[in-house]
């Protein structure tokens, strides 16, 4: 895949101090449905949005044989699991079940999907035991590090056993507390049936937040860490090209900073590759990433980039097979810039 990246000029100005460089959330890989496998169903075109804000996936299926076919479709989000207290992981919502605000229609009509959440600590799946127990099975929220310090001490201990917490020890100015913090993964999944009628299309569209990674201030065009290895696994991974660092650099000179430019980072990690159980490649695909404002800046790797707007990037391809996943970087200027 010949690599293309994205760089637009940030203004800037003069007397903007950094910010702590480890102020960060990390991202997580979310992709499009996934289908049972089945030879009749052909995907003619996928129309995909791509925001800090916003996912949008828009697909016209054909069914191809002379009878209805029904499948089972599937949303299934990547499992959240915090491994220490330090952890920061980005999850769009406060909803504990819809953590990412999933929706979608099927032929305009709203699609009343099920969804099944399980939890699992070291390889077993411990569901049926928190339930039990009236233990929230979201890990990320503070409602189920409250309902562990709640449970009997024999309770406490056999969770800690089971791996599905550690105790942690902290001093918040009132001396040392101890408290039980979720150590176990979750895994939500959404789905159901879809019927596809004989010799007729289908139309499928989901929107839903993404999960965003962000960096208060990013270490790119920062001297010192110029020569650093994550610095060319960043270049690859987001395809980051000679103007897309000159635009950084001018920055940091513009605003006088010893130290790195006066921006932040978003990054948004979309699985392309998932699902692909139809018949064939996709017939038209249509990628559209939108960097939020036009001072921002982006980078991401694709073929045949075409500038569409003040914010927006288009690709397009016909009988399209993914060959990797996309990942998107966005740098912003502070917002007092």
């Amino acid at each position: 895949m010949r690599k293309i990246a994205i760089a637009t000029l940030v203004a800037a100005t003069a007397g903007i101090a950094p910010a702590a460089a480890n102020d960060s959330s990390a991202e997580l890989a979310i992709g499009g449905l996934t289908f049972v496998r089945n030879d009749d169903i052909e995907m003619r075109s996928e129309d995909l949005y791509i925001s800090a804000a916003e996912i949008r996936v828009r697909y016209r299926f054909h069914n191809r044989s002379p009878r209805d076919v029904v499948l089972l479709v599937a949303f299934p989000l990547p499992e959240i699991r915090l491994d220490s207290d330090d952890a920061n992981i980005s999850v769009p919502t406060d909803d504990p079940v819809n953590i990412v605000g999933f929706a979608t229609t099927a032929d305009g009509r709203p699609v009343d999907a099920q969804v099944e959440q399980r939890v699992f600590a070291a390889g077993v799946d411990r569901t049926d035991y928190l339930r039990g127990l009236g233990v929230p099975l979201a890990p990320h929220l503070e409602a189920a590090g409250v309902a562990l310090d709640h449970l009997p001490a024999a309770r406490r201990d056999e969770i800690v056993k089971l791996g599905l917490a550690e105790i942690t020890e902290f001093d918040a100015g009132k001396g040392v507390e101890r408290h039980l913090s979720p150590r176990w993964g979750l895994r939500t999944t959404f789905h159901w049936q879809q019927r596809f009628a004989a010799g007729a299309e289908t139309v499928i569209e989901h929107r839903y937040k993404p999960s965003v990674g962000a960096s208060v201030q990013t270490s790119l065009g920062s001297p010192p860490s110029a020569r650093e290895p994550w610095v060319g696994e960043y270049r690859r991974k987001y395809c980051i090209d000679q103007a897309f660092m000159g635009s950084i650099e001018r920055v940091r000179r513009a605003t006088k900073s010893e130290f790195g430019p006066p921006l932040s980072e978003q990054r948004i990690d979309y699985v392309l590759k998932t699902g692909a159980n139809w018949a064939g490649p996709i017939g038209e695909f249509r990628l559209v990433i939108d960097k939020g404002e036009p001072s921002n800046l982006v980078s991401f790797c694709a073929d045949g980039v075409r500038k569409t707007g003040a914010t927006t990037f288009e690709v397009s391809a016909s009988d399209f097979t993914a060959e990797r996943e996309l990942e998107v970087l966005i740098v912003r200027p502070h917002k007092d810039q």
